[in-house]
């Protein structure tokens, strides 16, 4: 049986593990979707480490790793629901949260692309929706991108439910992202 366990983000090598997972992600998951001389070239390995040291810092989120055997295999964010611009993302985007005021939000959850479908992925959302809960959140949301089916069952096998939002995540080369919002009622 592997050993696993959470870390909570805090030091450099959670980020710099953080956002290399993400990378291996995005470059798995969204070919096609995403430009790509935009995954190749702006999303590399260290892309969101100063993003994650800056989140420790502020609080504005928290990071959340999964290790297994002493190697991190899956991480998100998660937090205070984002509302407004958000340029880390992608420059344009703007998200309107205005119908859940002090909802909690999961920001991302990556797998490494070679974990995917082990159940990490669901240890690691559990992990989250329940601090999430603690904390006091009346609902958790997040955004998945409309044609990504597998993860938009895996969200659903976990309760989420699309609300009919879909929010347009702009790229360059006039390249959009229709994300939709998944929520969850705790």
């Amino acid at each position: 049986m592997p050993e696993r366990c959470f870390v909570d983000a805090c030091a450099e090598e959670h980020f710099a593990a953080m956002s290399a997972i993400h990378c291996r992600g995005w470059r798995a998951a969204y070919p096609g979707y995403v430009p790509d001389d935009y995954l190749q070239e702006v999303i590399t390995e260290d892309h969101w480490v100063p993003f994650f040291r800056e989140d420790y810092a502020t609080k504005r989120c928290k990071g959340l790793l999964l290790y297994e055997d002493g190697m991190p295999v899956a991480c998100c964010n998660y937090g205070p629901i984002r509302s407004g611009p958000s340029p880390r993302q992608s420059e344009g985007l703007v998200i309107d949260s205005g119908n859940y005021p002090g909802w909690g939000e999961v920001i991302s959850l990556y797998t490494e692309p070679t974990r995917t479908s082990s159940g990490l992925g669901s240890l690691l959302l559990e992990e989250a929706l329940r601090r999430l809960r603690e904390a006091g959140y009346p609902g958790c949301t997040l955004f998945v991108l409309r044609e990504n089916e597998g993860a938009r069952r895996f969200y659903e096998r976990h309760g989420f439910a699309w609300d009919g939002t879909v929010q347009l995540v702009p790229f360059p080369h006039g390249m959009v992202c229709h994300d939709l919002r998944y929520i969850q009622t705790f």
